[in-house]
């Protein structure tokens, strides 16, 4: 089996901007589906760094799909694109996304402290 540093050599779009952590949070993502209907959607992270997080879906969205997440913890609102799609659990799905700029603010800050994953 091949190591991360192998992986990230033959396929530089692996490489991290900011460290990831892995870590819970609460949101709310909406956006806009197939026939511009809204959703609302209540979900949470997997992990989070300060260019963006992997959530777990409901909603059927698009790679380069523009999303706005609000954490609930401190009411702020970002707007993200998608990313990256990937299974999770037959219903959902694993959504990567990047904000339109970095922002570490937008995470717990305690969250921000604990040991990074990844490079």
């Amino acid at each position: 089996m091949q190591n991360q540093s192998a992986l990230l050599a033959m396929n530089p779009s692996e490489r991290r901007r900011s460290p990831r952590l892995l870590h819970t949070v609460p949101l709310v993502v909406r956006g806009e589906l197939a026939g511009h209907k809204v959703f609302w959607e209540d979900t949470f992270t997997a992990n989070i760094s300060a260019h963006g997080a992997l959530l777990v879906l409901m909603a059927r969205v698009g790679v380069g799909q523009r999303l706005v997440v609000m954490n609930p913890q401190n009411w702020q609102e970002e707007n993200v694109h998608v990313r990256r799609l990937g299974t999770f659990d037959g219903s959902r799905t694993q959504v990567g996304v990047e904000f339109v700029e970095a922002v570490p603010a937008f995470w717990p800050v305690s969250a921000m402290a604990e040991e990074s994953v990844g490079p």
